[in-house]
C-alpha cells in the first residue's frame, strides 16, 4: 500500500487512499488514442510497485480506451486490485458529453464493460452523471438490479447533489460519490459532509487547485516553494488531509508524473498552514 492509508469501499473492498485516474491515459479531448500507448501502458503496469491498488475509469474515457488500454496492461489483475469504472455519458467528439441514463443503455454500458475489461463483476459501478431526461430513481435503479444479478459489487454516484445522494441511497446503498473537488472548488462540500457521516468513499475528481489561489508567486506557489514540492502535490496531499473519506484519484500519461504525484502522500503540514490555506482560498472564492 501507498503512505496515503488505506479505506474500505463497501466495508470490504481495502484500497490505498490515493488512487489513479485512468481518464488521461487516452487522446487530446480524451478521445482516441494516446500519443505514446506504450508508455501509457507503462504507466498502468508501474501502479502496484508505488502502492496503488484503486483504479477509477470510465467507458466514455476514450471512448473505451482506457478500458481496453488497462486489460492490455494489468489482467490477470492481481487479487488487491480494486477497478472502478462509469457509464451513463455518450461520447460523438473530443470534449463531448452527453449524459444517458436510460436504463436499456446502463444495461449495456455495464456489459461492455465488462467485456473490454475481462471482468465477470465489476467492484465499484459509478453512474458517471444524472440525465435530466431520465427520472433518477430509474436509473439508480437499473443499476441495483445489475448488482442483484451479479454483475456490480458495489455501486457509486458521481457529479450528484446531496439531495440526489439520499435519493439514491432510499432505493440502494451508495459506497462511493465522484465529484469535481478541490481546496478552490468546495461546492461539494454538502455532498462530502453526508459521506463522512456514513463512512462513504469519497472521491474528487480535479484535486488540483487552481485559479488566483494558484497563480505563480500565490499562496499556494509560495507553501509549495516552502516544502520543495510542486502546487500539483500540494493540493493532493491537502484531499488527503481534509477528510479520512477522501480518496483523489490524479491521473496522468507519464511514468515521471506518477511518481510526482504519488510523493503527495509524504507531504506533512501542519494544522495552522492548512489552516491558512484553506482561509486565502476562502478569500479567492
Amino acid at each position: 500500500m501507498s503512505d496515503s492509508g488505506r479505506f474500505k469501499i463497501g466495508g470490504d473492498l481495502e484500497v490505498s487512499r490515493l488512487g489513479f485516474g485512468a481518464m488521461r491515459i487516452t487522446g487530446d479531448g480524451i478521445w482516441g488514442e494516446p500519443a505514446d500507448r506504450e508508455e501509457a501502458v507503462r504507466v498502468l503496469r508501474r501502479l502496484p510497485e508505488v502502492g496503488v491498488n484503486f483504479v477509477d475509469t470510465a467507458d466514455s474515457y476514450g471512448p473505451f480506451v482506457s478500458e481496453d488500454l488497462i486489460a492490455e496492461a494489468l489482467h490477470p489483475y492481481g487479487e488487491d486490485l480494486v477497478i472502478a469504472t462509469k457509464g451513463g455519458l455518450c461520447r460523438s467528439g473530443p470534449g463531448i458529453w452527453e449524459a444517458v441514463g436510460r436504463p436499456e443503455y446502463l444495461r449495456q454500458c455495464v456489459h461492455m464493460s465488462l467485456r473490454r475489461l475481462k471482468l465477470e463483476r465489476i467492484d465499484l459501478y459509478q453512474f458517471h452523471r444524472p440525465d435530466p431526461k431520465v427520472p433518477f430513481a430509474e436509473s439508480v435503479g437499473a443499476l441495483a438490479e445489475l448488482q442483484k444479478d451479479g454483475k456490480i459489487r458495489h455501486i457509486g454516484l458521481s457529479n450528484v447533489t446531496a439531495d440526489q445522494l439520499a435519493e439514491a441511497r432510499q432505493i440502494t446503498e451508495i459506497v462511493t460519490v465522484q465529484n469535481r473537488y478541490n481546496l478552490t472548488d468546495r461546492s461539494s462540500e454538502p455532498v462530502l459532509e453526508a459521506c463522512e457521516k456514513d463512512g462513504i468513499g469519497f472521491i474528487p475528481w480535479a484535486p488540483v487547485a487552481g485559479g488566483e489561489l494558484a497563480r505563480e508567486g500565490g499562496p499556494l506557489d509560495q507553501a509549495a516553494s516552502r516544502h520543495g514540492v510542486t502546487i500539483s502535490q500540494l493540493s493532493i496531499a491537502w484531499t488527503l488531509h481534509r477528510s479520512p473519506v477522501m480518496l483523489p484519484i490524479p491521473g496522468t500519461s507519464k511514468v515521471s508524473h506518477l511518481e510526482e504525484n504519488m510523493k503527495a502522500a509524504e507531504l506533512e503540514l501542519g494544522e495552522e498552514e492548512w489552516a491558512s490555506l484553506e482561509g486565502e482560498a476562502a478569500k479567492s472564492a
